[in-house]
């Protein structure tokens, strides 16, 4: 697809806006602006401008608890050229329908639309993602591809689709952040950027999960961990774990106890249930959806060895909490 005129060389500054909702992470925050930053730093002009605006105007809580400053409301970022949507929790909340109606009156007004993290999700309520090729954070994938069968949903870490980005996370912000230095000033100052940071770029098409090895792992558990990892939902027994990576049930037992302090079937199960507790906090799934989608046979027994993990009912990370 062709990319926007934004990416062309250019030596004029360019605006961007950044539609920061609550309940944003400060690393996606700061993945999108600090290379910019570092860029005019290096260059020794102003190639880059931007203004942080908020939904009503006011500070957005952040989930680390700080407030972010805000130069106004969403329609204080008409006048950039390029309008990003960081997003994060809590979007039944925070995407509200005054802002989806917003979103919808200022989009033409920008060469570029994008959303970080869970942005994309914004941006698709809008049905400003409507026929074009889109990512979203790698949790999110399969909800979003069911939810919106409209957009061409794919695991990378940033797309550029047109007059649309979209980005997978707070990495991939500063992956696609030095993609547009690049394509405005060259190479070099990307580079230079990218060094600043000790960080190298990575392309958008790359998927965001790539399932490497950690090098501080023994390579067979770390195999028999990334096999675990990609089986959430069909998970199989330790000892075909084991076959696979060819070991004996009895030897890898050993290297996970010795790596990582745990069992193989213990840490299996710890992943499938987090991944559920991470379901029904960021989800609206009912609970039987949630426990198919991990490998349980049930919600009766997903709820017990929840309960046996995290000591409470998994019922309970939805329940309203009571008035302070």
């Amino acid at each position: 697809m062709t990319e926007s005129a934004i990416f062309a060389p250019a030596r004029a500054p360019l605006t961007i806006g950044l539609l920061v909702l609550p309940q944003a992470s400060i690393l996606e925050v700061a993945s999108a602006l600090d290379p910019l930053r570092n860029a005019n730093r290096h260059i020794g002009h102003e190639a880059f401008r931007w203004r942080v605006v908020t939904p009503d105007g006011a500070p957005a809580p952040l989930t680390c608890g700080l407030l972010l400053p805000s130069s106004g409301p969403v329609g204080h970022a008409v006048g950039a050229e390029m309008l990003m949507v960081i997003a994060g929790y809590r979007l039944q909340e925070v995407a509200t329908r005054p802002l989806i109606r917003e979103l919808l009156r200022i989009a033409p007004r920008f060469a570029l639309v994008g959303g970080v993290d869970a942005g994309p999700w914004v941006l698709a309520r809008a049905g400003l993602l409507d026929g074009y090729r889109a990512t979203v954070h790698w949790e999110d994938l399969e909800d979003l591809a069911a939810a919106h069968p409209e957009v061409e949903v794919v695991p990378d870490r940033f797309v550029i689709d047109r007059n649309r980005v979209t980005i997978g996370g707070a990495a991939p912000a500063a992956d696609f952040m030095l993609h547009l230095i690049r394509s405005r000033h060259g190479a070099p100052l990307a580079r230079q950027v990218a060094q600043s940071f000790l960080t190298v770029a990575r392309p958008g098409a790359e998927p965001q999960v790539t399932r490497r090895a950690d090098p501080g792992l023994d390579p067979r558990v770390a195999s028999a961990a990334a096999r675990m990892e990609a089986r959430i939902d069909t998970p199989e027994t330790a000892a075909e774990t084991a076959a696979a990576v060819g070991l004996s049930p009895r030897r890898m037992e050993a290297l996970f106890r010795a790596a990582l302090g745990t069992t193989p079937g213990a840490y299996a199960l710890t992943l499938r249930l987090q991944a559920a507790r991470r379901m029904l906090t960021d989800t609206r799934h009912p609970l039987a959806e949630v426990a198919l989608r991990t490998g349980f046979s049930g919600p009766a027994t997903l709820s017990r060895a929840f309960r046996r993990a995290f000591g409470h009912a998994p019922g309970q990370l939805r329940r309203p909490s009571p008035p302070a």
